[in-house]
Protein backbone atom coordinates (compact mmCIF):
# COMPACT_ATOMS: atom_id res chain seq x y z
CA UNK A 1 0.00 0.00 0.00
CA UNK A 2 1.28 3.46 -0.93
CA UNK A 3 2.33 5.71 1.93
CA UNK A 4 1.14 9.26 1.41
CA UNK A 5 2.82 11.75 3.76
CA UNK A 6 2.36 15.50 4.11
CA UNK A 7 5.25 17.52 5.49
CA UNK A 8 3.73 20.58 7.11
CA UNK A 9 4.53 23.49 9.36
CA UNK A 10 3.06 26.95 8.88
CA UNK A 11 6.33 28.48 10.05
CA UNK A 12 8.83 29.03 7.26
CA UNK A 13 12.53 28.28 7.49
CA UNK A 14 12.24 24.98 9.37
CA UNK A 15 13.78 22.83 6.58
CA UNK A 16 10.43 21.51 5.43
CA UNK A 17 11.37 21.40 1.74
CA UNK A 18 14.80 20.00 2.58
CA UNK A 19 13.13 17.25 4.60
CA UNK A 20 10.79 16.32 1.73
CA UNK A 21 13.61 16.16 -0.80
CA UNK A 22 16.09 14.39 1.46
CA UNK A 23 13.62 11.79 2.70
CA UNK A 24 12.50 11.25 -0.88
CA UNK A 25 16.10 10.54 -1.87
CA UNK A 26 16.56 8.27 1.16
CA UNK A 27 13.45 6.27 0.27
CA UNK A 28 14.69 5.99 -3.32
CA UNK A 29 18.00 4.60 -2.03
CA UNK A 30 15.96 1.96 -0.22
CA UNK A 31 14.49 0.93 -3.55
CA UNK A 32 11.17 2.71 -3.23
CA UNK A 33 9.46 4.46 -6.13
CA UNK A 34 8.84 8.00 -4.91
CA UNK A 35 6.69 10.93 -6.01
CA UNK A 36 7.27 14.35 -4.48
CA UNK A 37 4.51 16.97 -4.75
CA UNK A 38 5.41 20.66 -4.55
CA UNK A 39 2.32 22.36 -3.13
CA UNK A 40 4.09 25.64 -2.37
CA UNK A 41 3.70 28.59 -4.79
CA UNK A 42 7.28 29.58 -3.97
CA UNK A 43 8.32 26.39 -5.82
CA UNK A 44 11.37 25.85 -3.60
CA UNK A 45 11.18 22.07 -3.91
CA UNK A 46 10.95 22.34 -7.69
CA UNK A 47 14.03 24.60 -7.75
CA UNK A 48 15.93 22.42 -5.31
CA UNK A 49 15.45 19.43 -7.58
CA UNK A 50 16.99 21.22 -10.53
CA UNK A 51 13.73 21.91 -12.37
CA UNK A 52 13.22 25.37 -13.89
CA UNK A 53 9.66 26.33 -13.03
CA UNK A 54 9.65 29.09 -15.65
CA UNK A 55 10.06 26.62 -18.52
CA UNK A 56 7.42 24.11 -17.42
CA UNK A 57 4.54 23.46 -19.80
CA UNK A 58 2.42 22.02 -17.00
CA UNK A 59 2.53 22.24 -13.23
CA UNK A 60 0.43 21.50 -10.18
CA UNK A 61 -1.27 24.84 -10.82
CA UNK A 62 -2.78 23.42 -14.02
CA UNK A 63 -3.70 20.21 -12.20
CA UNK A 64 -5.51 22.08 -9.43
CA UNK A 65 -7.49 24.09 -12.00
CA UNK A 66 -8.44 20.95 -13.92
CA UNK A 67 -6.52 21.93 -17.04
CA UNK A 68 -4.45 18.75 -17.09
CA UNK A 69 -3.95 15.53 -15.15
CA UNK A 70 -1.32 14.82 -12.53
CA UNK A 71 0.13 12.08 -14.75
CA UNK A 72 0.78 14.60 -17.54
CA UNK A 73 2.34 17.18 -15.21
CA UNK A 74 4.79 14.85 -13.43
CA UNK A 75 8.44 15.23 -14.43
CA UNK A 76 11.49 13.10 -13.69
CA UNK A 77 14.16 14.55 -11.41
CA UNK A 78 16.95 12.02 -11.03
CA UNK A 79 15.68 8.96 -9.19
CA UNK A 80 12.52 10.77 -8.12
CA UNK A 81 9.33 11.87 -9.80
CA UNK A 82 8.10 15.40 -9.14
CA UNK A 83 4.78 17.15 -9.51
CA UNK A 84 6.28 20.63 -9.83
CA UNK A 85 5.01 24.02 -8.77
CA UNK A 86 5.14 27.57 -10.11
CA UNK A 87 4.27 30.99 -8.69
CA UNK A 88 0.97 30.68 -10.58
CA UNK A 89 -0.21 28.32 -7.84
CA UNK A 90 -0.88 31.37 -5.67
CA UNK A 91 -3.67 32.25 -8.09
CA UNK A 92 -5.08 28.75 -7.86
CA UNK A 93 -5.56 29.23 -4.13
CA UNK A 94 -7.86 32.18 -4.81
CA UNK A 95 -9.77 30.15 -7.40
CA UNK A 96 -10.25 27.26 -4.99
CA UNK A 97 -11.91 29.47 -2.39
CA UNK A 98 -15.03 29.69 -4.57
CA UNK A 99 -15.04 26.03 -5.62
CA UNK A 100 -17.39 23.43 -4.16
CA UNK A 101 -15.40 20.57 -2.59
CA UNK A 102 -12.27 22.70 -2.68
CA UNK A 103 -10.59 20.69 0.08
CA UNK A 104 -10.61 17.54 -2.07
CA UNK A 105 -9.12 18.87 -5.33
CA UNK A 106 -5.59 17.53 -4.74
CA UNK A 107 -6.81 14.23 -3.34
CA UNK A 108 -8.96 13.66 -6.41
CA UNK A 109 -6.15 14.68 -8.77
CA UNK A 110 -3.61 12.32 -7.19
CA UNK A 111 -5.92 9.31 -6.96
CA UNK A 112 -5.17 7.94 -10.48
CA UNK A 113 -1.37 7.97 -9.95
CA UNK A 114 -0.88 7.12 -6.28
CA UNK A 115 -0.97 3.35 -6.75
CA UNK A 116 2.08 3.47 -9.06
CA UNK A 117 4.30 4.69 -6.19
CA UNK A 118 5.53 3.27 -2.91
CA UNK A 119 5.82 6.69 -1.27
CA UNK A 120 4.18 10.03 -2.07
CA UNK A 121 5.37 13.07 -0.11
CA UNK A 122 3.66 16.46 -0.22
CA UNK A 123 5.56 19.66 0.56
CA UNK A 124 2.90 21.95 2.03
CA UNK A 125 3.27 25.75 1.94
CA UNK A 126 4.17 27.67 5.11
CA UNK A 127 0.57 28.60 5.92
CA UNK A 128 -2.67 27.03 7.06
CA UNK A 129 -4.59 28.10 3.96
CA UNK A 130 -6.59 26.10 1.45
CA UNK A 131 -3.50 24.61 -0.24
CA UNK A 132 -2.29 23.13 3.05
CA UNK A 133 -5.82 21.89 3.78
CA UNK A 134 -5.74 20.16 0.38
CA UNK A 135 -2.42 18.57 1.27
CA UNK A 136 -3.68 17.32 4.62
CA UNK A 137 -6.90 16.02 3.09
CA UNK A 138 -4.96 13.99 0.51
CA UNK A 139 -2.73 12.05 2.93
CA UNK A 140 -2.80 9.41 5.64
CA UNK A 141 0.20 10.71 7.59
CA UNK A 142 1.76 14.04 8.60
CA UNK A 143 5.36 14.78 9.49
CA UNK A 144 6.15 18.07 11.25
CA UNK A 145 9.68 19.51 10.82
CA UNK A 146 10.66 21.75 13.72
CA UNK A 147 13.71 23.87 14.33
CA UNK A 148 14.34 23.46 18.08
CA UNK A 149 14.36 27.10 19.12
CA UNK A 150 12.20 28.98 21.60
CA UNK A 151 9.73 30.49 19.13
CA UNK A 152 9.71 27.69 16.59
CA UNK A 153 7.34 25.32 18.35
CA UNK A 154 4.66 27.90 19.17
CA UNK A 155 2.81 27.17 15.93
CA UNK A 156 2.76 23.39 16.43
CA UNK A 157 -0.36 23.60 18.59
CA UNK A 158 -2.17 25.58 15.89
CA UNK A 159 -1.12 23.08 13.24
CA UNK A 160 -2.38 20.21 15.39
CA UNK A 161 -5.72 22.01 15.79
CA UNK A 162 -5.94 22.29 12.01
CA UNK A 163 -5.16 18.60 11.65
CA UNK A 164 -7.93 17.84 14.16
CA UNK A 165 -10.34 19.92 12.04
CA UNK A 166 -9.27 18.04 8.92
CA UNK A 167 -9.79 14.75 10.75
CA UNK A 168 -13.30 15.85 11.69
CA UNK A 169 -14.45 17.28 8.37
CA UNK A 170 -12.43 16.01 5.39
CA UNK A 171 -10.07 13.15 6.28
CA UNK A 172 -10.91 10.95 9.24
CA UNK A 173 -7.88 8.70 8.65
CA UNK A 174 -5.14 11.32 9.01
CA UNK A 175 -2.54 10.72 11.73
CA UNK A 176 0.56 12.55 12.94
CA UNK A 177 3.75 10.53 12.62
CA UNK A 178 5.62 12.96 14.85
CA UNK A 179 8.05 15.85 14.86
CA UNK A 180 11.49 15.77 13.25
CA UNK A 181 14.01 18.14 14.81
CA UNK A 182 15.84 19.95 12.01
CA UNK A 183 18.92 22.19 12.11
CA UNK A 184 19.65 20.59 15.47
CA UNK A 185 22.67 21.96 17.32
CA UNK A 186 23.52 19.35 19.94
CA UNK A 187 25.93 21.75 21.65
CA UNK A 188 23.15 23.99 22.93
CA UNK A 189 21.05 23.30 25.99
CA UNK A 190 18.11 25.10 24.38
CA UNK A 191 17.87 22.62 21.49
CA UNK A 192 17.66 19.70 23.92
CA UNK A 193 15.09 21.49 26.10
CA UNK A 194 12.79 22.26 23.16
CA UNK A 195 12.95 18.66 21.87
CA UNK A 196 12.26 17.27 25.32
CA UNK A 197 9.29 19.63 25.76
CA UNK A 198 7.41 18.59 22.60
CA UNK A 199 6.00 15.23 23.83
CA UNK A 200 4.89 16.76 27.13
CA UNK A 201 3.36 19.87 25.60
CA UNK A 202 1.66 18.35 22.55
CA UNK A 203 1.50 14.61 23.18
CA UNK A 204 3.36 13.69 19.98
CA UNK A 205 6.68 11.93 19.49
CA UNK A 206 9.95 13.43 18.35
CA UNK A 207 11.37 11.00 15.82
CA UNK A 208 14.98 9.85 15.86
CA UNK A 209 17.44 10.92 14.77
CA UNK A 210 17.47 14.73 14.82
CA UNK A 211 18.89 16.35 11.70
CA UNK A 212 22.12 18.19 12.56
CA UNK A 213 22.77 21.73 11.46
CA UNK A 214 25.34 21.80 8.67
CA UNK A 215 26.25 24.04 5.76
CA UNK A 216 26.09 20.99 3.47
CA UNK A 217 22.29 21.08 3.63
CA UNK A 218 22.23 24.76 2.63
CA UNK A 219 24.58 24.14 -0.31
CA UNK A 220 22.58 21.33 -1.90
CA UNK A 221 19.57 23.22 -3.38
CA UNK A 222 21.80 25.47 -5.46
CA UNK A 223 23.19 22.36 -7.09
CA UNK A 224 19.74 20.93 -7.84
CA UNK A 225 20.25 17.91 -5.62
CA UNK A 226 19.55 16.64 -2.12
CA UNK A 227 22.16 16.57 0.62
CA UNK A 228 22.30 12.79 0.16
CA UNK A 229 23.72 13.39 -3.32
CA UNK A 230 25.71 16.53 -2.60
CA UNK A 231 27.44 15.27 0.54
CA UNK A 232 26.73 11.57 0.78
CA UNK A 233 28.66 10.93 3.98
CA UNK A 234 27.74 14.11 5.81
CA UNK A 235 26.05 13.82 9.18
CA UNK A 236 22.85 15.32 7.78
CA UNK A 237 22.70 12.82 4.91
CA UNK A 238 23.21 9.91 7.27
CA UNK A 239 20.56 11.32 9.62
CA UNK A 240 17.98 11.52 6.82
CA UNK A 241 18.78 7.94 5.82
CA UNK A 242 18.26 6.83 9.41
CA UNK A 243 15.02 8.85 9.64
CA UNK A 244 13.71 7.15 6.49
CA UNK A 245 14.34 3.78 8.11
CA UNK A 246 12.59 4.99 11.26
CA UNK A 247 9.55 5.97 9.19
CA UNK A 248 9.55 2.64 7.39
CA UNK A 249 9.18 0.92 10.76
CA UNK A 250 6.23 3.06 11.89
Amino acid sequence: MTRVIAVANQKGGVAKTTTVQSLGSAFAELGRKVLLVDLDPQACLTYSMGVDSETLERSIHDVMLGRTTAAKAIVEAGDLDLLPSTIDLAGAEIHLLTKTGREYVLSKALRPVISTYDVVMIDCPPSLGILTINGLTAVREVLIPLQPETLSHRGVGQLLETIDDVRTYTNSKIMVLGVVATMFDSRTRLAHEVVEDIPHRYGINVLDPPIPKTVRVAEAPGRGMSVLQHARRSKAAEAYRALAKTLENL
